[in-house]
């Protein structure tokens, strides 16, 4: 099932927990931020300069050759109007690109039914990790998540491979079309065989890629290995999803915030070298996002839920640079104690959507928004 067509591919990097914005994109030209940060701040002899105002956490310092290649754009202020500082709601805000009200279906799930509406093939959208992020749920819309792509698959633990296949084809009976069944049981069939349709073809991702890149033992790097692999595989992936956690950094934030940074730039380092080993740095657009930024007053050990977040696209497409300005600082400016939001993340989803894909923004995040052109044309 592998393709030669070179089709244009978004690695998703989900921040969860509420990534501290300014201590990653730290504004240590700014009095403001160190009045604000006595203790849980990046002193500045310690920040990796992008200019003269702003600057890396120290732990980025993979993403900061990458910025010096031009392939890193740094979105500031990105949020929504209304900030909801829950966990769950934000989150769901930026899956279903629906502030206003519940959503029903993710964003990208609209995008892989307009990829592939006759759902022919069940792994244009995959999630690297446990469950599934509502970004990526729609109806008619199949995901694979993979817990290990070494061992993903039906029944991998069966050695002996006619035994296997016996079991395989009991399991595929019992997911078969029957007449008369509920709309949850054909729902459940189908997702049945889907399943048995996609399992097989993942699991022989890792034996068709070969690279010099060595990816670190952590979980993140780990994951978004598995989705340099399959990318490689040619198997029409569109979306591969991968989530870190916890970035909800009330307390320790400092070596904690560092360490998850750590792992981050890491792995986006990793996985940039291995695209460009293989020709395809132009070919995939990576976007790192997390639901809401922090409070803008530490709490003494770490920082507290806010809004006015930070994300990041990279990629050799990418025009790299700063879009939109820094929020202010300045208490009159402030939003009840937090940054203030100047760029919309449903900008970000157009340009990706529009740009990137060439596929009709609007019915996907539920208006029209002006683009960022983050994207070279």
């Amino acid at each position: 099932m592998t393709t030669t067509k070179r089709d244009k591919s978004l690695i998703v990097i989900q921040l969860t927990g509420g990534n501290d914005y300014l201590n990653t994109v730290v504004p240590y030209g700014e009095g403001r931020y160190y009045d604000s940060r006595s203790t849980v701040n990046i002193p500045q002899d310690r920040v990796i300069p992008l200019d003269g105002k702003v600057g890396f956490n120290p732990s980025m310092g993979a993403m900061k050759s990458l910025w010096d290649e031009g392939k890193v754009a740094v979105i500031n202020g990105i949020g929504y109007q209304t900030p909801n500082r829950s966990h769950f709601r934000s989150m769901d805000i930026w899956h279903t690109a629906e502030p206003d009200a519940i959503g029903k279906e993710g964003w990208l799930g609209r995008a892989i039914r307009d990829f592939d509406p006759g759902g022919e093939n069940v792994l244009t959208g995959i999630n690297f990790g446990r469950g599934l992020p509502r970004s990526l749920a729609c109806q008619g819309v199949s995901v694979a998540s993979v817990g290990d792509l070494a061992t993903y698959g039906l029944f991998p633990d069966v050695e002996d491979e006619e035994l296997r296949m016996f079991t395989l084809e009991a399991f595929a009976r019992m997911y078969g079309n029957t007449a008369g069944r509920d709309p949850v049981l054909n729902f459940l069939g189908q997702t049945g065989q889907d399943a048995l349709h996609g399992a097989d073809i993942l699991r022989t991702a890792p034996a068709m890629y070969s690279s010099s890149v060595e990816y670190a033992p952590n979980s993140l790097a780990q994951n978004v290995k598995s989705i340099s692999q399959v990318f490689h595989a040619g198997l029409g992936a569109r979306v591969l999803y991968t989530t870190h956690a916890s970035f909800d950094t009330h307390s320790g934030e400092l070596p904690t915030h560092a360490k998850l940074w750590d792992e981050v730039s890491g792995a986006v380092g990793c996985l940039m070298d291995d695209l460009k080993e293989h020709g395809r740095e132009d070919d995939a657009a990576i976007l790192i996002f997390s639901e809401f930024g922090r409070r803008i007053k530490d709490n003494g050990s770490g920082s507290d839920h806010g809004s006015g977040g930070v994300a990041f696209l990279i990629g050799g497409a990418v025009e790299g640079g700063m879009y939109g300005e820094y929020p202010s600082l300045a208490e009159a400016e402030q939003l009840e104690g937090d940054l203030r939001s100047n760029n919309d993340f449903r900008s970000v989803y157009t340009d990706i959507l529009e740009d990137w894909w060439g596929l009709d923004a609007a019915p996907i995040v539920n208006g029209q928004f002006e683009k960022l052109n983050v994207f070279r044309s």
